[in-house]
């Protein structure tokens, strides 16, 4: 199952003075995948080191003069390359200091957007459509510039695609109503022009992106009215650039988005790999209005994998590269990394986390489907169950749910499990007296839920101590901030134990906590993210935690605790991994802390003692190895007795 992850901020932004812009024009990926170069929407270029989030560089043209095409750079010769004033090229290396004064050369024909592909050498893209590659251009800048687009035809989007070694360049235009796609070859090249079928009579697509799979290109485009379209390209077989003519477009529904009242406006989707699409500006199906969401959905089963509320305006722009999406909203651009894992039926539907057998999915259906059917006596809607939950008893509401899906179809439960988790958290926190566990846990049970879809949720169960409920969040939901899972480390359930040196092989937590810290240490986590949450934790909840996971370890040791038929345990690996987070976020303290001492001591004794055993393992890992290329003799009788020299 996709997962969004707790996001960052790369910069602010100047957006114009009516919001409707966000002053970037565009985002292009460096020479690796920690940096990315941001131009605005005037005059400045700049180059940030992702991970610190730094800029390294900045240049900026002269008052009067306007950048007018993203820049991008050129991994040949390592230099960026943009557009001034549509025909001055200007090509510059990181060192230089002046825009000015770097080259530049001015060309016969307005550009609409420099391409470049990493490794590939740039490709200018002309506004009246013809191409370009950039040396043979800069060999004879005043070269007449072919018309390729009829009269008034113009562009409204482009992008690069390798295919099969070869470079295509893919234009969607539009005339007098009209919208084209022209697919175009470098090297030799070839053109095809293409028209896409007409939607509702005056909508125009709101995005477009496109991506390379199974030999084909495949384009995905949205429309205001939700309907997102996908239309495959051959890439073989494109006509000759003389006489183009028109071929329909063959297009496929692919999703069907929410658009709340009216339609959509500054909404925009991009393809992240064959199963998965991000989008934003569209309605959470599962939120309320006003708010504005960014949301993954797999296409091959229609389902919403992943959502996260992107606070302040959105402007319908959207960049993806190494697995981060870039996203400008309010004054700021923020980048929010995100995990698309190979889908299958059971992945979409929620099942990622840990994997037992292939047939608990369908256990599952089956037992929603067999529990209590007499239990519930009318088939109430989905509306009429979310306006039960706002007034009904516990007792009442836990019937009617369990009725409700019992009755529907899996496949279709994750937006209607999503509104019922949302409705019951929001009535909880609401109202003190009202709190429903075995509902909000059955709707975890059937995995059409994550934290981006009800972020209360664990919130709300552990201010209610329902520990049961936060292990089923922990280990079914994918995505849940390490804010949260924070939050439950410092939970107070049955410490009664005092945490001044317990016996080693006493356990220093209660079960319900032993359980929970269980899941904990399974949950995904990222270092960056989760080491400033951990220095939060008191001196005592951190002496605890390491106690425990030392029992944990002296378990390990001796096997006598690990993966137990229907025990989920943290492997050892996950064990040692929390105890180097907790010292690299409190060392200091624990070492002016007297009560620490000695399990500093046996911490240390533990990594030692790791150290020796792979030290010993690799001095005989030579003669492993020698064993491993050895032949087996052909003919081996029953009985016999061989010498092997090891050197």
């Amino acid at each position: 199952m996709a997962a969004l992850y707790e996001g960052y901020t790369l910069c602010g932004l100047v957006p114009d003075q009516n919001l409707s812009s966000s002053g970037i024009q565009g985002i292009e990926e460096e020479r690796d995948r920690d940096h990315v170069v941001v131009t605005d929407s005037t005059r400045s270029v700049t180059l940030y080191k992702v991970s610190d989030q730094k800029p390294l560089g900045s240049w900026t043209v002269k008052q009067g003069q306007k950048l007018t095409c993203p820049a991008v750079f050129n991994s040949q010769t390592n230099e960026y390359v943009a557009v001034t004033d549509n025909k001055v090229i200007r090509i510059w290396k990181e060192d230089d200091i002046l825009l000015d004064k770097a080259f530049k050369a001015t060309v016969s024909s307005d550009v609409w957007k420099v391409h470049c592909t990493h490794g590939g050498e740039p490709v200018v893209l002309f506004q009246r459509g013809a191409v370009r590659l950039l040396d043979s251009l800069l060999a004879a800048p005043q070269q007449p510039i072919e018309e390729v687009l009829a009269q008034e035809e113009t562009i409204r989007w482009s992008t690069i695609i390798v295919a099969e070694t070869q470079q295509f360049i893919i234009i969607t235009t539009e005339q007098k109503g009209e919208h084209f796609l022209y697919l175009q070859r470098l090297n030799p090249n070839s053109v095809q022009r293409y028209r896409l079928e007409r939607e509702e009579p005056g909508l125009s697509p709101l995005s477009f992106s496109a991506i390379y799979k199974d030999k084909h290109i495949c384009l995905l485009y949205l429309y205001p009215n939700g309907h997102m379209y996908q239309s495959v390209l051959s890439v073989r077989g494109l006509g000759t650039e003389e006489g183009v003519q028109a071929l329909p477009l063959p297009r496929s529904l692919l999703l069907g988005l929410p658009v709340g009242d009216g339609q959509l406006e500054a909404a925009s989707a991009m393809a992240l790999d064959e199963a998965h699409v991000a989008v934003v500006g569209v309605p959470h199906p599962s939120a309320g209005g006003g708010k504005d969401f960014l949301c993954i959905w797999n296409t091959n089963f229609q389902t919403l994998q992943a959502g996260k509320e992107m606070a302040g305006k959105i402007y319908g722009q959207l960049w993806s590269y190494s697995n981060k999406v870039f996203i400008p909203h309010g004054k700021t651009l923020s980048i929010i990394p995100f995990e698309c894992p190979k889908s299958s039926l059971a992945s979409a539907l929620g099942k990622l986390k840990h994997t037992k057998t292939e047939g608990e999915l369908n256990q599952t259906c089956h037992t929603l489907r067999t529990t209590r059917k007499s239990q519930s006596t009318t088939n109430l809607t989905t509306d009429q169950v979310l306006e039960l939950i706002k007034t009904a008893p516990v007792e009442e509401i836990q019937k009617e749910v369990e009725g409700f899906l019992t009755r529907s179809e899996f496949q279709d439960l994750q937006p209607s499990v999503g509104q019922l988790a949302l409705t019951l958290v929001s009535r909880s926190l609401a109202d003190p007296a009202f709190y429903s566990s075995s509902t909000l846990a059955q709707l975890v049970h059937t995995r059409c839920l994550c934290h981006s879809v009800c972020p209360d949720l664990v919130l709300l169960a552990l201010e209610k101590k329902d520990y049961f409920l936060c292990q089923l969040c922990l280990q079914f939901f994918p995505d849940i901030p390490e804010a949260v899972t924070c939050a439950c480390l410092k939970t107070r359930a049955e410490d009664k134990k005092k945490a001044s040196a317990p016996s080693q092989l006493i356990c220093p937590v209660g079960l319900h906590k032993a359980v929970l810290i269980n899941e904990i240490l399974q949950t995904p986590y990222s270092d960056t993210f989760l080491l400033p949450h951990l220095k939060d934790l008191s001196s005592q909840n951190v002496m605890l935690f390491l106690q425990y996971l030392q029992f944990l370890y002296l378990k390990y040791s001796q096997d006598a605790f690990p993966q137990m038929e229907g025990f989920r345990s943290p492997s050892l690996s996950q064990i040692m991994d929390w105890v180097c987070l907790l010292l690299d976020a409190h060392f200091t303290v624990l070492v002016m802390t007297p009560e620490a001492k000695g399990l500093l001591l046996n911490l240390h004794s533990f990594v030692k003692s790791q150290v020796r055993l792979v030290s010993e393992l690799g001095k005989i890992e030579g003669s492993l190895q020698q064993l491993h290329k050895m032949k087996a003799k052909e003919s081996i009788g029953q009985y016999s007795i061989e010498i092997i020299e090891l050197f």
